[in-house]
């Protein structure tokens, strides 16, 4: 009921539920709206309805139009939407789960331990995102499972430092001290009355993450080392339209649809969840006044 009360009260809150909710309704009808053909090796594969170089307009055959080489955009960005949420949350679980443990570990203990782990996390931060992360893709290869364990690689270092600050006002409660004296274990400490405490913020944080890994992942297919050729990934498609963002002299918008529709879909998805991470914040987060 506070959810929902709250939603009433908040449409930009309302607004990013909304989105995201469309989005996961696209993501599970995506062989519904845009059913594979025979072909296809993959339903990820985008279809194509030839291979001219210049891209055609929106008709009935392809909804959205074409990109060069005769990729059907609609289709792109249809399944794109459940590639979007496999990296997205496949990078934020992977960077909560490492971010965690670390956080955790070097909160609790102390001592050498937090120095030497804290000493790990701030090498780690030391590294641009971006480069990094083209780089250790580059080496390990195309597709959706290197560009995750890259992006997860370099981006787990803000949790950890969240749930260690945390930790590190939680351990030293009442409640912490009564169990230990009755005997608790350091895992059971940390996993069952520490950490459940402390993971509100990292949970605002990997829900505003997860549209930002996305957009990250999208930079690294148009950079040419995301995603395979033909891939029904947002950023693959932002890629084919760069070569016709400006139109011939005369009709600068004349292939608009090339990027247009597929920059929406990032735009609209990365909002939502920032929205949605605004609202989570709102509503759990008791010293947070309005």
């Amino acid at each position: 009921m506070k959810v929902l009360r709250y939603l009433a009260g908040n449409p930009m809150s309302l607004l990013g539920v909304a989105i995201l909710l469309a989005f996961v309704l696209i993501a599970v009808f995506a062989p519904v709206l845009a059913p594979p053909q025979e072909f296809q090796m993959t339903p990820y594969d985008t279809p194509r309805a030839g291979f001219l170089a210049t891209p055609q307009p929106p008709s009935a055959d392809a909804v959205f139009g074409t990109t060069e080489g005769q990729y059907d955009i609609y289709y792109a960005v249809i399944w794109g939407t459940r590639t979007a949420f496999k990296i997205g949350l496949g990078v934020v679980a992977i960077s909560v789960l490492v971010g965690t443990i670390v956080g955790a570990t070097a909160a609790y203990y102390g001592g050498a331990v937090d120095e030497i782990l804290m000493r790990a996390v701030d090498a780690f931060m030391a590294v641009p995102f971006l480069i990094a992360a083209m780089v250790l893709t580059a080496l390990l290869g195309k597709g959706i499972v290197p560009v995750t364990i890259a992006l997860a690689t370099f981006g787990w270092m803000g949790y950890a430092r969240i749930i260690r600050s945390e930790i590190l006002r939680i351990r030293e409660m009442d409640y912490v001290h009564a169990a230990r004296t009755y005997g608790a274990s350091d895992l059971r400490l940390i996993a069952l009355h520490i950490i459940p405490n402390a993971f509100f913020p990292v949970l605002v944080l990997a829900t505003m993450a997860t549209g930002s890994m996305v957009l990250s992942a999208s930079a690294l297919s148009f950079l040419g080392v995301g995603t395979e050729e033909g891939y029904a990934d947002w950023g693959q498609f932002i890629a084919y339209s760069r070569n016709w963002i400006i139109g011939q002299p005369g009709n600068p918008f004349q292939y608009w649809y090339t990027l247009a529709f597929p920059g929406a879909a990032i735009f609209l998805f990365v909002l939502s969840w920032n929205l949605v991470g605004d609202t989570l914040r709102d509503i759990l987060d008791p010293r947070h006044t309005r």
